[in-house]
């Protein structure tokens, strides 16, 4: 059988918390076992169509390119599929209608979701505000942050499938007369521990901004103003209370509206709770990232491999649709109508270092561009190849793409997510995030300590010796520590401009960071067409997952792979 070469961590990962168990909750699958109920059970799918591929040829492919930690899709996939439950879709939006049968029918809708593994997003912004008349009872409505805190202790008491606890993201609109309550909702640490907050920017509120003008605040049920605040008076609380506990972040709606693909469905409101899917209510989207520092041999990129993986993974994620057990119809209507996809990248920092490429320079800025437009170009390709074989989404006359008569299967095809533990089974970097540190000690779930060294450099330093190590190694090896923030939101626009769907990044920021630098993160992003942005500072939270000990050691918990240290980017 083959040997699949897995860290000691990835296997404490996959024991915990992905491979098959028995009602004893002992383990009961390998590895490889787990990769081929995967493979099985996706490529099962091409059983419906007729296409080039035969299932066993796509199972062979698919199982391969797991084994070999080329390729893995979002941990619901690798949890699910092939088992009873068989729901195998991350990310997830959710309506919250202003009426209390609309907020709880969200709620218990949320909890279903969360049982199968998915995280969840939602727009407070249709929510009448505190003090509001209820016409009802003839009394004052409570507000959109009073139903978001049982959104959040709904979240904190369901378990997902027995393994890990849920994750929301929670927006509200910058014109919402509710907004400064929502800004300031963390800065009692304790509260809303299961939501990424996220203000919903307009470029009306930017130019506002810009001008030092006031902001008409919007009563959602009677769409007439209540109010005004000095739009840099917000924004001042904005960044304030970021610098002080990491949210809230910012969505870019009309950045995001502007590239929606079916805008005649409607506007898009919220997104999954790392920011890297807006979608519409209801919608759903399956993830998979290929690792890049498989893609790199003897220094150098192999595109021809690349375009090889991307092509089968856009088939792997169109499949998972076909397999998919939806945990609502409504779910399982608006998917399988849009077939939005989300094929990313992990180990990218991993891949600078191998191509001698350091993370916080003009060249990786510019191979971030060129990887990431080769990446959309050829999943373009592969989902116009599936419709052909299969045909387009059904709403595909009502696209963008129906006017350029461009037939693609799927409604959009690019995600870059955060990765978070399929990164750590692979045994390569987070996303598209530089290193968090070279070496440093793991706290594994099991209680033990584990010392981990960056395998690129324990082979560096396994072939030349440490008095030998060639000139300027430090420079490859950049973490997140030696990365401006500009330098980073370098990178996520460089992504982003060949992403259709977004780009979860955080910008991490050194402790003696003010608050004036995250103004100056938040308006470049904006000017950068990023579609949203998030920063942590280090030491905000008490609870961060990433850590400096005494002796100035790294000390990272057990499912912390790079990116936001707060603990609250679990997918």
């Amino acid at each position: 059988m083959k040997k699949i070469p897995l860290t000691k961590n990835a296997l404490e990962v996959l024991k915990i918390r992905y491979l098959l168990k028995n009602e004893r909750q002992k383990v009961i699958e390998t590895p490889g076992q787990l990769f081929r109920r995967v493979a099985s059970n996706i490529a099962s799918a091409e059983k419906k169509f007729k296409t080039g591929h035969s299932a066993f040829e796509a199972e062979e492919k698919f199982y391969r390119m797991m084994s070999d930690l080329e390729f893995m899709p979002n941990s619901p996939t690798l949890m699910n599929a092939g088992t009873s439950l068989g729901q195998l879709s991350a990310c997830f939006v959710l309506p919250v209608e202003d009426s209390m049968e609309g907020i709880f029918t969200s709620l218990k809708n949320m909890a279903r979701i969360h049982q199968t593994g998915g995280g969840t997003g939602f727009s407070f912004s249709r929510l009448r505000p505190k003090g509001d008349i209820v016409s009802s009872t003839k009394g004052q409505a409570s507000g959109a942050i009073s139903f978001m805190e049982i959104f959040d202790k709904a979240t904190g008491v369901i378990v997902q499938g027995g393994r890990r606890r849920g994750a929301n993201m929670g927006i509200l609109r910058c014109d919402h007369p509710d907004i400064v309550e929502f800004v300031e909702a963390k800065r009692q640490q304790e509260k809303f521990s299961n939501f990424n907050l996220s203000v919903g920017i307009s470029d009306k509120f930017m130019e506002a901004l810009r001008q030092g003008a006031y902001l008409d605040l919007i009563n959602p049920r009677t769409h007439k103003k209540s109010g005004r605040v000095k739009a840099r008076e917000l924004f001042s609380r904005i960044t304030a209370t970021a610098w002080l506990c990491g949210d809230p972040g910012l969505v870019f709606l009309d950045e995001i509206n502007r590239h929606n693909p079916t805008p005649l469905l409607g506007g898009i409101e919220a997104t999954n709770p790392c920011g890297e899917l807006p979608l519409l209510p209801y919608e759903s989207c399956n993830l998979a990232s290929i690792n890049l520092a498989k893609m790199v041999t003897a220094g150098s990129f192999d595109w021809e491999k690349f375009a090889d993986r991307i092509g089968w993974g856009i088939r792997f994620l169109d499949d998972v649709i076909e397999a998919n057990k939806f945990p609502l119809p409504q779910i399982r209507d608006i998917t399988f109508a849009n077939r939005k996809i989300g094929l990313g990248v992990m180990g990218f920092a991993d891949a600078l270092i191998l191509l001698g490429i350091s993370y916080n320079s003009a060249e990786a800025v510019e191979f971030s561009g060129r990887l990431m437009r080769f990446m959309r170009c050829h999943s373009l390709a592969a989902s116009a190849g599936l419709a052909g074989e299969r045909g387009v989404f059904p709403n595909f006359k009502r696209s963008i793409y129906a006017k350029k008569n461009f037939k693609l299967r799927n409604a959009t095809v690019n995600t870059i997510a955060p990765t978070g533990t399929i990164s750590i089974i692979a045994g390569c970097s987070s996303g598209i995030e530089p290193l968090f540190a070279v070496s440093f000690v793991r706290s594994v779930l099991s209680g033990k300590k584990l010392f981990e060294v960056n395998a690129i450099f324990k082979a560096l330093v396994r072939e030349k010796g440490t008095k030998n190590l060639p000139p300027g190694i430090k420079k490859v090896f950049a973490t997140a520590f030696d990365v401006s923030a500009g330098e980073h939101l370098k990178i996520q626009a460089a992504f982003q401009g060949y992403t259709d769907n977004s780009v979860s990044k955080t910008i991490n920021l050194p402790e003696n960071a003010r608050p004036e630098d995250i103004k100056k993160i938040y308006l470049m992003a904006y000017k950068l067409k990023c579609k949203g942005i998030t920063v942590y500072r280090y030491g905000s939270k008490a609870n961060q997952v990433l850590s400096l000990a005494a002796n100035r050691a790294v000390v990272a918990d057990s499912e912390y792979s790079g990116g936001c240290a707060s603990g609250s980017c679990p997918f």
